[in-house]
């Protein structure tokens, strides 16, 4: 068998105070997929913004609640983007890489 090539991944990397933003998939994007992924199911499942930020992006949104949201929401569109039209981005960007 041919050898699989590992990727490690940061399960829980650090965020910044705001996510990127724009029509190119960024390195951090790349570094934040899980995060994204995170915060869209706990979107999908209505948790309480503030619960999620505290876990997921570690802010507290009890010292700074207009930062902790403005970073919540920011990473939360950016997910959004992301699932909805950035993924062909991706595939585009991969796909220019690798001359497919």
């Amino acid at each position: 068998m041919g050898g699989a090539m590992r990727v490690a991944v940061d399960l829980d990397p650090a965020v910044a105070d705001e996510a990127p933003s724009g029509n190119a998939v960024t390195s951090y994007d790349q570094k934040h997929y899980v995060t994204y992924l995170r915060l869209l199911d706990a979107s999908r499942d209505g948790a309480d913004w503030q619960e999620v930020a505290r876990i997921v992006l570690h802010r507290d949104p009890v010292r700074d609640e207009a930062g902790t949201r403005r970073c919540w929401e920011s990473h939360l569109e950016r997910a959004r983007w992301l699932s909805n039209k950035g993924y062909r981005r991706i595939l585009e960007q991969e796909i220019a890489n690798n001359h497919l």
